[in-house]
């Protein structure tokens, strides 16, 4: 892994035990959602860590994670799922912390 590329991937790698022993469910699946996002934009050709990202582009990634749970809460809520809209909106609000 490169330098540029360990400060958000190792925090999010970092807090994903915590979140599990602490059976924090939003955040355990945002961290892991994130982390398998990171990897996959990193695999090219199905080859995996073929290329590296930048810490640019690893923030870019984890900050998209965030809006599409943020866009799939508020069609929940419009359809009245207020259960599954407050999950996403937890797991948002858990990918936030990483990009403050």
């Amino acid at each position: 892994m490169s330098e540029s590329s360990a400060p958000i991937r190792q925090a999010l790698r970092d807090a994903l035990p915590g979140a599990m022993e602490a059976r924090d469910t939003p955040t355990r699946n945002a961290i892991r959602s994130a982390l398998a996002a990171i990897e996959n934009a990193e695999a090219v050709t199905g080859e995996p860590r073929l290329r590296e990202l930048d810490e640019d582009h690893t923030l870019e990634i984890v900050s998209a994670e965030r809006d599409e749970r943020l866009a799939a809460a508020a069609q929940h809520r419009a359809l009245g799922q207020d259960d599954r809209a407050a999950e996403l909106e937890a797991e948002a609000a858990a990918l936030d912390a990483f990009l403050c």
